[in-house]
């Protein structure tokens, strides 16, 4: 299996002909993440040896046939990072996919061949999932609105499980009007079911910003979101430091991750491409105890974090430390930006709480957002603030 252009973003895959569907996204493309069972074809997961194995499957995921049944066509199946175990976007398998926005950047990952076919104007919808940050992290690279959902209300049947208790289905879109009809399918009148109305801000995440000019680009930003919800108070600090949370999040998902490919990966020398197959070697080093432990402190925290945010706050942070790294850059400087991300990234993933990173801003020429963390299921809320932020800044 190979990729196809522009973008490296599709796989080459023959898409079976489908009738078309009268419903809201008729006259819709869209583009499915190669973890996402389609019936009739295979489910790669960025690896070769999944890809030759895998038999055209026969049913398609739920999540995938809400959009089908509302009228999307699908078009393809896009790349993902190698079994969605990484946030760049650098499948070592496979040409990396392009960023229009930011050429010289990378997508971000592992959604990233979902975010650069939607951003590149290949397709016009396109299905992610976010575990650590793979929606929410290529959507501010890319310039794209990017939520993560509350964790468990969009079926993942059908879908390869990375960390089961923090993996969320997500999607990209051309504009904030598509995402939001897209919204409505999974969240049917619920727009007005929470009045966002509280802004918080935590000053520690502001400090994982990466420079003067992240910083710059992120007060403006903030600057919109204020103008419509009001200046943000400080927060308290959870009982855990943010670095405790970072290593709660990662040996929860190492263990997970594990759990779930462990036996596959030690079958034979499956070949996994750099930062993904140490992960999953820190994974197989993690015991019981320790994932124990780790999920009585996740479950503090997401107490603590719902009693801040009740049912009418809203936590305003960077959604990464910056704009996304060059494609050039050295490894081990991926590898510090990706733990800096995962730092903000993870107090939605351990909480479950929904996401919405929205792309208000640029530095050093390329796409920079801002994201805002809402309670528990006030996913139809988030979408409909970032279409208020967004006005007049996107068409439609």
């Amino acid at each position: 299996m190979k990729t196809l252009p522009p973008l490296n973003a599709l796989l080459d895959l023959d898409i079976p002909a489908s009738a078309e569907v009268d419903g809201p996204l008729r006259g819709e493309t869209l583009a499915v993440k190669d973890i996402f069972d389609v019936e009739g074809l295979p489910t790669g997961c960025g690896n070769p040896d999944i890809a030759r194995e895998s038999r055209p499957a026969g049913r398609t995921a739920p999540a995938i046939g809400t959009l089908v049944d509302a009228g999307a066509r699908i078009v393809g199946k896009t790349q993902t990072d190698e079994l969605a175990f990484s946030l760049m976007g650098q499948n070592a398998h496979f040409p990396h996919p392009v960023n229009s926005r930011a050429p010289q950047r990378v997508t971000g990952g592992s959604s990233s061949g979902s975010a650069a076919a939607v951003a590149g104007g290949i397709v016009a919808i396109a299905t992610g999932s976010d575990t650590g940050g793979s929606i929410r992290a290529p959507a501010s690279f890319c310039g794209l609105v990017g939520l993560r959902t509350t964790h468990g209300r969009i079926s993942l049947d059908g879908t390869m499980p990375l960390a089961p208790s923090l993996d969320t289905f997500g999607w990209f879109a051309r504009d904030i009007t598509l995402y939001e009809k897209v919204g409505q399918l999974f969240f049917p009148g619920e727009e007005t079911r929470f009045r966002l109305a509280r802004p918080l801000f935590i000053p520690l995440l502001e400090h994982l910003l990466v420079g003067e000019a992240e910083d710059a680009a992120y007060r403006g930003m903030y600057k919109i979101v204020a103008e419509h919800l009001g200046h943000a108070r400080s927060a308290r600090q959870s009982t855990a430091s943010i670095d405790d949370l970072y290593l709660c999040f990662r040996q929860i998902q190492g263990y997970e991750a594990w759990a779930a490919h462990g036996p596959w990966i030690s079958a034979k020398d499956r070949g996994l491409g750099p930062g993904v197959k140490e992960r999953f070697a820190y994974g197989a080093e993690i015991d019981a105890g320790t994932y124990n432990a780790q999920l009585q402190r996740r479950s503090l925290f997401t107490a603590e974090f719902a009693d801040l945010l009740s049912d009418d706050g809203v936590l305003i942070l960077p959604t990464v430390p910056g704009a996304a790294p060059l494609s050039a850059t050295p490894f081990e400087e991926l590898q510090a930006y990706r733990e800096r991300a995962l730092r903000l990234l993870c107090l939605a993933v351990l909480s479950g709480f929904p996401q919405i990173s929205v792309p208000l801003g640029e530095v050093h020429g390329a796409p920079f957002g801002i994201s805002i963390i809402g309670p528990r299921d006030s996913d139809a809320a988030l979408i409909r603030l970032a279409r208020s932020l967004l006005a007049g800044k996107e068409p439609g």
